[in-house]
């Protein structure tokens, strides 16, 4: 079944139209990268499905549910959790009260528990670090840190927003792998990546936007083996 779709969505920021009627479909169980240059709408796609900004027309739902007027904890609290760009961790608390904030809104304190310590069998180097101020560890432990709470919170999907910025390419190759792995432990992801060809090397499917429109759609190995992709994203 659908798992997230986006029919037609329009958003506005004041008189700037930021999605033009955007169709977009995620699958239970899929990976799905949203591509294309910066601008063209992958983060604002991201943040109407959050309920961080409003869909102007069109329809969102998720899991069979419109969500396209719901609030931010309701999208939330369905089971739609956002890893948003930079990473947004709390920077003077520690990393397990980092990863212990992410389970929030669950008020089965027992299947938190039960998370941290699969969160932690997941990412061993934040069990080694788990009293340690989350803002003194590198860009790609802030990453996995960012990862790891959000699992906290149960998702049945994660939107993950440009996971590999300003990350080493050995660090990006260790995030793409966390997220293969998250994925194949049940969780549906919908990732939005600059980084192109380490996006669709892990993804089942693939949509590349422009100026607020999905122009392009494939598998993975469609998407990379388009010439207008491998001049657009991948170089030569």
């Amino acid at each position: 079944m659908s798992m997230l779709e986006f029919e037609n969505v329009e958003v506005f920021y004041g008189k700037i139209q930021a999605l033009r009627g955007i169709n977009v479909r995620v699958e239970e169980g899929e990976i799905v990268a949203l591509l294309g240059n910066n601008g063209a709408g992958k983060t604002t796609t991201l943040s109407a499905a959050s309920a961080l900004v409003k869909a102007h027309a069109g329809r969102i739902s998720f899991a069979g549910r419109d969500i396209t007027r719901a609030k931010p904890w309701e999208v939330v609290g369905a089971g739609l959790i956002h890893v948003p760009e930079g990473r947004r961790i709390f920077s003077t608390l520690s990393v397990q009260e980092n990863l212990q904030l992410g389970g929030y809104m669950v008020k089965d304190r027992a299947a938190v528990h039960k998370r941290l310590d699969d969160v932690f069998e997941l990412l061993p180097l934040l069990a080694e670090r788990r009293s340690q101020q989350g803002g003194t560890l590198s860009g790609g432990e802030q990453q996995m840190l960012a990862i790891g709470r959000a699992l906290i919170a149960g998702p049945r999907m994660l939107m993950l927003d440009e996971p590999s910025m300003g990350l080493a390419p050995l660090i990006v190759a260790q995030v793409m792998d966390v997220i293969r792995e998250v994925n194949a432990n049940g969780t549906t992801v919908l990732l939005v990546e600059q980084n192109a060809r380490a996006a669709l090397k892990i993804t089942s499917r693939g949509y590349v936007i422009e100026n607020g429109v999905t122009t392009m759609t494939g598998t993975g190995a469609e998407l990379m083996a388009d010439s207008r992709i491998v001049e657009a994203y991948l170089g030569s």
